[in-house]
């Protein structure tokens, strides 16, 4: 039985090795990859991504990333392909197939289809004389010294370079096409990144009638029914062209008290604060919970780009939207 040592050891030789092969295939990004990207760049239609056993699991990995950062990608498994799901595949794709052998029989035996159909081919492969490499349009080596396997037989460093250059490939498009925070939440609407990048304050604030609101002549004790019926812990005070002068808050309320005025026969605009936090209804949600944990401050007034009150968002909107 291995000691701990040993397992310990184990380990740092894998990822030495892979490490190694990662570096080795950096001093092959040249001038076959910038044409990879170009052929990728002006494809009309998807890129179609292949590859057999571990090779298929890192083509489908490509694939998502691919589709996710602005180039749409699809996994298509060679073997099904050849049973017909290569009518899947059209004239407008990209292929890219992966080999480190450059001689998988399920991907070889769909050369002949994709050069009758005029198929541009990327490969991703170990050895540049292979059939595949020498079917491609444009043949990325992705050859390694050795797999970390000490019998020499898992597919390990050679899936590993493979995944990277497909990263390597990816990142250079998304760069290349201009892809966007705004754009990557699009394609993670059901994510974290997504919610905070995509879901913006008039989504979730409150308006109309769900706004505490008072005009400057209000009494006190009038206004004090409005905070309590609404539920805020504040009310605002607006104009008759509805633009907000002033809040009252608990706070404030508890200062009108000690200062001993009559609640009810003192009018709001008396007793009111002009210095209230608030944010833009198209600003981000995300903005707004940055505003508040930068601040202490748990509502926030919302207003449009005219000043004209339109909502009140509260810190327990933000969680109840995941935005924090």
């Amino acid at each position: 039985m291995s000691s701990k040592s040993d397992l310990i050891a184990s380990a740092l030789r894998t990822i030495e090795i892979e490490k190694n092969a990662i570096i080795e295939l950096s001093g092959r990004i040249d001038g076959n990859f910038a044409a990879a990207c170009e052929l990728i760049l002006a494809c009309k239609g998807r890129v179609v991504v292949t590859g057999m056993g571990k090779s298929g699991h890192i083509g489908k990995k490509i694939a998502a990333t691919l589709a996710s950062t602005g180039t749409p990608a699809m996994y298509v498994h060679p073997g099904e392909a050849s049973h017909g799901d290569i009518g899947m595949i059209t004239q407008q794709d990209v292929v890219i197939a992966i080999s480190n052998s450059g001689s998988t029989g399920e991907v070889t035996l769909l050369l002949p289809v994709l050069k009758r159909k005029q198929i541009p081919l990327i490969s991703l492969t170990g050895d540049m004389q292979s059939e595949l490499a020498q079917a491609a349009t444009v043949s990325l080596n992705v050859k390694v010294s050795e797999e970390a396997c000490p019998l020499g037989l898992a597919p390990t460093s050679s899936t590993t370079a493979a995944l990277v250059l497909g990263d390597a490939l990816a990142m250079a498009l998304l760069e290349a096409r201009g892809f966007t925070r705004d754009d990557f939440a699009i394609s993670h609407p059901g994510g974290n990144l997504g919610r905070r990048l995509l879901v913006k304050v008039k989504d979730i604030m409150h308006g109309g009638s769900e706004i505490p609101r008072v005009t400057p002549a209000t009494t006190l004790i009038q206004a004090l029914l409005v905070m309590s019926e609404k539920g805020f812990g504040l009310t605002t005070v607006v104009n008759a062209s509805n633009e907000i002068i002033g809040v009252f808050t608990d706070g404030d309320l508890r200062r009108t008290i000690d200062a001993g005025r009559d609640i009810q026969n003192t009018l709001i605009q008396d007793v009111m604060s002009s210095q209230y936090k608030y944010i833009q209804a198209q600003a981000l949600a995300a903005e707004a919970a940055r505003l508040m944990q930068d601040t202490n401050v748990y509502v926030l007034i919302v207003k449009d780009d005219h000043d004209h009150l339109v909502g009140i968002l509260k810190m327990h909107d933000l969680l109840r939207a995941n935005v924090v």
